[in-house]
């Protein structure tokens, strides 16, 4: 490594992970670095970091610079009357103290469950973040009352040249910080707190825009300071936006849709499971609970069954790696809500035909004809697949004609496929099903009977 590409490294701006080992679940091109599990809001602090000794030293040096970054800044809020300045360091204190109540959160978060708070203190985190949030908010209306008042009575805005500096010093303490939390986010495998150092870095050249406004007075427009500040204002309501919807969601139960995907896409490497039938999940502070059922053979014994579902949780806690508590239950194959036997449209009884069992190189399963409350459907079920797979029956019907049924993954389970049309009378015919994947093509002719008390 040559020595400008140390020193670019060393601020950050190289590539991440330089001969370190990565936490994350990584198998067949995805990865899944556990810091990234939740994701980030700019304006939120990651509770993540606060997970481990060395993330918690970081928040309280980044605390720290930024802390004495607007008190600098503070003094010359007070000496040149500067609003785009106040706005900015109003930014820098905000960003500052959204440690605080999320540090005492976790503090708290770390007491053992009790009788009366059965699932421990978790949601603490969600309150802090709400908290953060209106502090956010707070600052925002101050900065945007000030500007809007500069704006209507122009004040005059003096000592220029502090006002400057006060404005590189704004942005020199973003980078200290943003180089810090990028380089200890790197050292402990962080992509969170890398984001929050990128984020810094962000805010620093927040700073230099009331060098722009400094700038501007001193070639004679005053405006250009409120103006700036007003840019600032609008740049922390952003935040404001950004942070309380991504609190609001947790605090409703709420979770990135990629964490549902990514919970079905373990099962997939689990075998003996042939369908997750529901999948359910929600955050409790920055630790992942998840409930959902799966559908494995019938005949299995419940020890077998057992086994299937450790390791399940093994597979789950490699992809998620926030995951705290995951609840498995066992469903029946092809469980929905079904109509009884009896409540077929125009049929006094049930009478679907035996299910065709096949084993392909594309896939293997079962294909059937179901109960559900739309009626009666072809479906298939299966247990591997090669990525990519669509699935079309072809039902041979007197006379030379061809009744075609494509099958589509229902529920976003890409384990279950169902036509959208119940298959015509009579339930007795020879068909093909037909499969294809990555450019390759099966068909497997299958007959199916309706049961002898059908007739």
């Amino acid at each position: 490594m040559t020595s400008i590409s140390k020193v670019f490294d060393w601020f950050g701006f190289g590539k991440a992970g330089h001969g370190h080992s990565h936490s994350g679940h990584s198998h067949g091109g995805h990865s899944y670095e556990g810091a990234e599990g939740h994701g980030h809001t700019h304006g939120l602090i990651d509770p993540s970091i606060t997970t481990t000794e060395r993330g918690i030293w970081a928040i309280k040096w980044s605390f720290i610079i930024l802390g004495l970054t607007a008190a600098l800044q503070l003094v010359v809020v007070f000496v040149s009357g500067s609003v785009a300045l106040l706005a900015d360091t109003i930014h820098n204190i905000g960003d500052a103290t959204t440690a605080i109540p999320l540090w005492i959160a976790f503090v708290l978060v770390r007491r053992k469950p009790s009788k009366t708070f059965t699932y421990g203190l978790g949601r603490v985190e969600d309150i802090a973040g709400i908290l953060i949030v209106l502090i956010i908010l707070f600052s925002a209306i101050v900065a945007a009352y000030e500007s809007i008042n500069r704006l209507i009575d122009p004040q005059p805005v003096t000592q220029l040249g502090w006002l400057t500096a006060a404005g590189i010093i704004g942005f020199l303490g973003n980078e200290a910080v943003a180089v810090f939390r990028i380089r200890v986010g790197r050292q402990m495998n962080s992509a969170a707190l890398i984001a929050d150092g990128y984020h810094a870095r962000t805010d620093g050249l927040t700073s230099l825009a009331v060098v722009l406004g400094a700038l501007g007075v001193w070639l004679g427009y005053p405006v250009a300071d409120p103006i700036i500040g007003l840019l600032i204002t609008a740049a922390i309501f952003g935040i404001v936006w950004q942070s309380a919807r991504a609190v609001l969601t947790r605090t409703l139960d709420g979770v990135e849709t990629g964490i549902t995907d990514e919970i079905r896409h373990a099962a997939e490497h689990v075998p003996g499971i042939r369908q997750v039938t529901e999948v359910r999940a929600r955050w409790m502070g920055h630790r992942l609970h998840a409930d959902l059922a799966i559908s494995v053979d019938p005949a299995l014994s419940v020890a077998e069954a057992n086994v299937i579902a450790a390791t399940l949780q093994r597979e789950l806690k490699g992809h998620l790696a926030s995951l705290d508590i995951a609840n498995i239950s066992f469903a029946p194959v092809g469980a929905v809500p079904a109509k009884p036997a009896h409540a077929h449209a125009g049929h006094g009884h049930h009478h679907a035909p035996e299910p065709f069992r096949f084993q392909a190189k594309l896939a293997k399963g079962l294909l059937e004809i179901v109960d559900t409350p739309d009626g009666e459907r072809m479906r298939m079920m299966v247990d591997g697949h090669t990525p990519g797979l669509s699935a079309t029956v072809v039902i041979d019907r007197p006379g030379g004609a061809a009744e075609t049924l494509p099958l589509s993954p229902i529920s976003g389970d890409h384990h279950l496929f169902q036509s959208s049309v119940a298959p015509a009378e009579p339930h007795e015919f020879k068909a093909e099903l037909r499969l294809s994947a990555d450019g390759r093509e099966e068909s497997l002719a299958f007959r199916m009977s309706e049961p002898h008390h059908a007739h």
